[in-house]
């Protein structure tokens, strides 16, 4: 069942872009910001960060589909599994007190990229992150966080599939 698009007009799918390989010169994902990627999903830390919670993670299907209600059950689970070694990387590299996933779908659920998407963050005790605000981040930042995730994926995907 497909449910009614969001996307407005002459829509340019930002996650599409980062899957593709292609690059802005703004503050958006950078082709360094990827810390997993498969034939059916990429990982990469976020540009856009809560204030308590730096460096978490999107996990997004490669090929295009708009919202959860297009999701194919297959692609869930692969989004899934590659969330799941996310958190470990999170888990044993930020020194984190746990680990909170979620997705948005439609603009009345909070969302406002039109490409599926499951956030992974790290969460600290009183971190406040449903209280705060997100903001985006200067590419810059993000390559400290990009290179632990991805240092710990390839010492350790073995041991957590």
């Amino acid at each position: 069942m497909n449910s009614f698009s969001h996307k407005p007009d002459g829509y340019e799918c930002p996650f599409c872009r980062v899957v593709t390989g292609v690059e802005r010169p703004n503050k958006g994902t950078k082709q360094r910001d990827i810390v997993y990627k498969n034939k059916d999903v990429t990982a990469f830390i976020a540009s856009k960060w809560w204030p308590n919670n730096k460096g978490h993670v999107l996990v997004v299907p490669n090929d295009h589909f708009e919202n959860i209600y297009e999701l194919p059950a297959e692609m869930a689970a692969e989004i899934h599994r590659a969330a799941q070694l996310i958190a470990f990387a999170i888990k044993n590299t930020y020194e984190c007190d746990g680990i909170s996933t979620r997705q948005h779908n439609e603009p009345a659920g909070n969302q406002d990229v039109w490409h599926y998407h499951l956030h992974v963050y790290p969460r600290y005790k009183n971190d406040t992150l449903y209280l705060t605000k997100g903001t985006f981040t200067d590419p810059d930042e993000r390559p400290l966080y990009a290179e632990k995730l991805r240092s710990w994926i390839r010492e350790n995907k073995a041991l957590v599939e």
